[in-house]
Order: structure tokens, then C-alpha cells, then sequence
């Protein structure tokens, strides 16, 4: 589903690459996992695989097109979804109006984004008057869920997810790791993962190890 070819990034004014000659296949039905130190190049690579930025040299290919080809901000709202360690939800809005806001943007129907919102937000343990409730009313847990159902509404079938359980405790960070694992598992999802965490990297499928910006063998 998404493969990089021989990935290499360079800053600007820089001398020296922060990514060297990454090749790598991301599967849909896997639960991937990109680990490795701070400074490794892990997150550098996660803004690339997400059409933040492109590789100094190389390439990306989604379903067999090529990024450098695409319209990158319709690759950002169609094609991938992204996970934060932060949550990155709205302050403003309601669980169940950050989950409709990219239906809104894809100019789905009002009645048929809620709908599909409301369904989603069930499908990752948020029920009831907690659609109606403020971030800031949500636990971390419950706000990484909605953080999920909103990537799922964009249809993209790339997750992305940069430390997904980075500001959870143990049990709300196994929950969300099961609700990733099941979206691979049952419903063809390509998870990628970028993370410290060796729980995650044990319940994962695949493992790619980066040290000094590169896959180690």
C-alpha cells in the first residue's frame, strides 16, 4: 500500500543527510512499528511518509502512484490519517464535532457525516453524552479515541500515529494499541507506528529499527 524507495533528506543549509537511503513496505492488514532512539531519524520520516515533506532523493509510492506526482493536500485528507501523542483535537469542539470536521471538509452531507461519526466514535468505546463533551472533559484515553475515530473518518487507509500512547498510562495505552491492532487485523488498515514504546513494538506485525537515520539491518 505505501512504499519508500531509497529515501533520503537533507535540511536546508545542511551538510549532511538526515535520512539515508530508506527502503521500506508498508502493508495494508499490517500493524507496523518504526522504533529506534531520539535523533534517528524516526519522526523526520513519519512527516514524509504523511506529505509534509519530500525526500531529497527517492521516492514515495501510494497504491503505485507517486507522491511527487499527487496534489498533497488531497493525499493529506484522503489518503493518509494522522495520530498524535498530543491528541491534536479541537478545544472547541465536541467529541462528536471533531470526528465530523474532516467529513465537513470533504463536503460530506451534515446528516450522513454525524451519522458516521456517531458510528465510529462507538466503535472505539465512546458512547453516549461523552460525544457531546469538550476535550477538556475527556480523559487522555477517551480523547486519543476520538483522536482515532477522527482519522478514521477521513477514509484514508494509511494511519499514521506519532507515539499514539506516549501520554497514557499503562491500561488506556494497551487500550489504544488493541484498537490499532484491530483496525490492521480486521479491517485492512496499513497502522504505522512510530515509537519508544516496547509494548508496541511487541504487539506488532513489523518491526523496522532506525538508528543514525537509517533501517537497521
Amino acid at each position: 500500500m505505501l512504499q519508500l524507495e531509497n529515501i533520503c533528506y537533507r535540511y536546508k543549509n545542511s551538510e549532511s543527510d538526515v535520512l539515508n537511503n530508506i527502503s521500506a513496505d508498508f502493508e495494508a492488514g499490517k500493524f507496523t512499528a518504526i522504533v529506534g532512539p531520539s535523533g534517528s531519524g524516526k519522526t523526520t520520516l513519519l512527516s514524509i511518509m504523511a506529505g509534509l515533506d519530500l525526500p531529497t532523493t527517492g521516492g514515495v509510492e501510494i497504491d503505485g502512484e507517486d507522491l511527487a506526482s499527487m496534489d498533497l493536500n488531497r493525499y493529506r485528507r484522503e489518503k493518509v490519517a494522522m495520530i498524535f501523542q498530543a491528541f491534536q483535537l479541537f478545544p472547541l469542539l465536541t467529541a462528536l464535532e471533531n470526528v465530523c470536521y474532516p467529513m465537513d471538509m470533504n463536503k460530506t452531507p451534515k446528516g450522513e457525516a454525524k451519522k458516521r461519526a456517531i458510528a465510529l466514535l462507538e466503535s472505539v468505546g465512546i458512547d453516549g453524552e461523552k460525544h457531546k463533551r469538550y476535550p477538556a472533559n475527556l480523559s487522555g484515553g477517551e480523547q486519543q479515541r476520538v483522536a482515532i475515530a477522527r482519522a478514521l473518518s477521513t477514509g484514508a487507509k494509511v494511519i499514521l500515529a506519532d507515539e499514539p500512547t506516549g501520554n497514557l498510562d499503562k491500561t488506556n495505552g494497551k487500550i489504544v494499541v488493541d484498537i490499532l491492532k484491530r483496525l490492521a487485523h480486521e479491517q485492512g488498515y496499513a497502522v504505522i507506528v512510530v515509537t519508544h514504546d516496547p509494548a508496541i513494538a511487541e504487539a506488532s506485525d513489523v518491526v523496522y529499527r532506525m538508528s543514525d537515520g537509517a533501517i537497521a539491518g
